[in-house]
């Protein structure tokens, strides 16, 4: 499998420790942000995980068009640029429209592909056309196997710094299943893997003007994805889930993060290579 290079951070064949990309669902501000950053990288050492901090300048797909989107562009990728500086992490954000691709890879270090987007040949063009990794997520309307032509598409670009992250599939009305056998048809096209834990918990459209979802299936999931072989874990988390202006009915308690991720790091350690 080929390896992600972000900075100091190898994801992939080499990776000593699987990697965590946390944070809100939307950088709702700079303080917030700030603490979270603090909070999960100080948790990442004592567990002994690699760490990315993740925030979306713009939620651009939200169920109800009233619902909070982020500050904008420009506040965003400032706020990211501000942890980036201040704790000198590398920062992930997702892009909506192909035109952002080149200024949000001036600030962040893995640019994002949202799932309902990663068929837009445009937009995959785009990110991989920065440079940047680029981490897709696999549509909720595709089987693992269809993912090899979305690669296809960054690759074709000359970017190989490419991840793939699985956050479950339709299944019927406002329902997500994960197929747990779908991990190593991803890692079979020689690509890093990454899996969604708190996406893949979420109930579309459930409550009516938001996304609904069953908080509590997370761990369950997160684990099940480590015996059976990630190099990363993605997680949104919150101080205060219930009062998120975006995802927050599965957003993980920032308070309950440590105890997860210890059983998380306990299995993949098991069944990695060369531990």
């Amino acid at each position: 499998m080929s390896a992600v290079n972000i900075q100091e951070i190898r994801i992939g064949d080499g990776a000593a420790n699987l990697t965590l990309i946390a944070g809100p669902c939307v950088a709702e501000s700079l303080d917030l942000c700030r603490h979270i950053a603090s909070q999960v990288a100080a948790i990442a050492t004592r567990v002994g995980m690699n760490y990315l901090f993740k925030a979306s300048f713009d939620k651009a797909n939200r169920t109800s068009g009233g619902s909070f989107r982020g500050s904008g562009m420009e506040e965003g990728l400032a706020v990211l640029a501000a942890i980036k500086a201040e704790f000198g992490m590398p920062v992930v954000t997702d892009i909506h429209e192909s035109w952002q691709a080149k200024p949000a890879a001036e600030v962040v270090d893995v640019l994002q592909i949202p799932a309902f987007l990663c068929r837009q040949t445009d937009l995959l063009h785009a990110a991989g056309e920065t440079g940047r990794c680029v981490n897709i997520k696999k549509g909720q309307f595709l089987a693992p196997k269809d993912m090899k032509n979305v690669l296809a598409k960054v690759l074709e670009t000359g970017n190989t710094n490419v991840m793939l992250t699985e956050r479950g599939v339709s299944f019927g009305y406002n329902t997500l299943v994960v197929d747990m056998a779908g991990l190593p048809v991803l890692r079979s096209f020689g690509h890093p893997v990454c899996f969604d834990a708190t996406h893949s918990a979420q109930q579309p459209g459930a409550a009516g003007t938001s996304t609904g979802g069953n908080r509590e299936a997370i761990p369950y999931l997160a684990r099940a994805a480590s015996a059976v072989g990630i190099d990363a874990l993605f997680m949104e988390v919150h101080p205060d889930p219930e009062r998120g202006l975006s995802d927050a009915a599965t957003m993980w308690p920032l308070d309950r993060l440590e105890a997860l991720l210890r059983q998380v790091v306990a299995i993949d350690r098991v069944i990695r290579p060369g531990t």
